[in-house]
C-alpha cells in the first residue's frame, strides 16, 4: 500500500510538472491562447503579440470539433477562415488600422460542424498604441499645391481606385509568407508622420526602400494583377489582388512589366523602380491595404503563414 501511494505521488508530480512544461512553451511561442466567451473547448491564438493600431493579424482557431466552415466579423470588417490541416486549426488575416484607438474588440465566429451543427462565439482582443515616428521636411510648393487640372485628375484617379479596390476577389490567392518586394534598405517607416513645409500633411501608409531607377521589383505573394497603369500621385503604379480585400501596391515604378488580369507569383517581377508621380527622388514605395486599411508590411513580412 505504501509503494502503490508513493506511485501515485510521483505519478501526479509527473503531471504537473507536464502542464507547467507545457505552459513555459506556449509562453515562449509568443502567442496568445484562451478559451473563447461561452464555448468551452474552442481557443483562439493570436501573431504577432501585443497587437497594435497598423498591424497585420493572423488568426488561429482550434475548434472542440471538425468544422465544415469558420468565419468572423472584427469590427467593420469580415474575416475569411480556411483550414490548416497540418496544424488542424482554421486561420485567417485581419488587422487594426492607423486609427484605432487602444481597448478591447470583439472577434465574432460563426462556424458549422461536419454534422451540420451551427456554432458561435466571441473573443475580446486588445489593440494597444503603437509610437510610430514624425519628421519634418521642406519641398517646393509643386508636391503640396496642386493646380486645378492637377486637382481634376487626382479626382478622377480617386474615383478609380474606389471603383477598384473593393473588387479584391472571395477566395484567398495568397499562399505561405509575404516577401519584400526587394533587398535593400528601408528608407522610410510605415506610420511616419509627415509635416511638409510646416504642416502635417499625411502619414505614411507604406515602405520606402532605397533603390536606384531601374531595379526589378517583385510582387509580395501570389494573386491578380488589379491595375497597372500610371495615377497621379503614385506615378507608375501596379496593384497585386491576393484575395479576401487584401491588396500590395507598388508606387513610382519607372516601367511596369505586367497587365491588369495577369496572374502573378511571389517573387515574379512586376516592374522597375523610378521616380513617377509625386516622388523628390527614385525609390520604392510599398504598401498592403487590406478591407481600405493600411497595414504595416514590415509585421506581415514576420508573420509565418499557411
Amino acid at each position: 500500500m505504501i509503494h502503490a501511494g508513493k506511485r501515485a505521488c510521483a505519478a501526479a508530480l509527473l503531471l504537473v510538472l507536464q502542464i507547467m512544461a507545457g505552459n513555459t512553451a506556449a509562453v515562449a511561442a509568443d502567442e496568445v491562447s484562451a478559451p473563447a466567451k461561452g464555448v468551452p473547448g474552442w481557443a483562439v491564438r493570436l501573431r504577432p503579440t501585443p497587437v497594435v493600431n497598423g498591424a497585420p493579424i493572423l488568426l488561429r482557431v482550434k475548434p472542440p470539433m471538425r468544422l465544415k466552415s469558420l468565419q468572423g466579423t472584427w469590427p467593420g470588417h469580415d474575416v475569411s477562415f480556411d483550414f490548416d490541416s497540418s496544424t488542424r486549426t482554421w486561420y485567417g488575416l485581419a488587422g487594426a488600422s492607423l486609427k484605432t484607438h487602444p481597448g478591447s474588440y470583439p472577434l465574432a465566429l460563426n462556424a458549422e460542424s461536419i454534422s451540420g451543427k451551427t456554432l458561435s462565439f466571441e473573443r475580446k482582443i486588445h489593440v494597444g498604441h503603437a509610437k510610430y515616428p514624425s519628421i519634418a521636411i521642406n519641398v517646393p510648393k509643386r508636391y503640396t499645391e496642386p493646380d486645378p487640372a492637377q486637382v481634376e485628375k487626382i479626382k478622377q484617379d480617386q474615383a478609380l481606385k474606389e471603383s477598384l479596390f473593393p473588387k479584391s476577389g472571395p477566395e484567398r490567392e495568397w499562399s505561405g509568407r509575404f516577401l519584400p518586394p526587394v533587398d535593400a534598405p528601408i528608407s522610410d517607416q510605415f506610420g511616419t508622420e509627415r509635416k511638409l513645409n510646416g504642416v502635417i500633411q499625411s502619414t505614411h501608409q507604406g515602405l520606402d526602400y532605397r533603390v536606384p531607377a531601374g531595379t526589378p521589383i517583385a510582387a509580395l505573394n501570389r494573386g491578380t494583377v488589379l491595375l497597372a497603369r500610371p495615377l497621379f500621385f503614385e506615378g507608375n503604379c501596379v496593384v497585386v489582388d491576393h484575395g479576401q480585400g487584401l491588396l500590395s501596391l507598388y508606387l513610382h515604378l519607372s516601367e511596369i512589366t505586367v497587365k491588369e488580369g495577369d496572374q502573378v507569383t511571389g517573387g515574379k517581377q512586376i516592374g522597375l523602380s523610378g521616380a513617377t508621380g509625386r516622388a523628390t527622388g527614385a525609390h520604392l514605395h510599398v504598401a498592403v491595404r487590406w478591407q481600405g486599411v493600411y497595414l504595416n508590411p514590415s509585421t506581415l513580412f514576420a508573420l509565418r503563414l499557411p
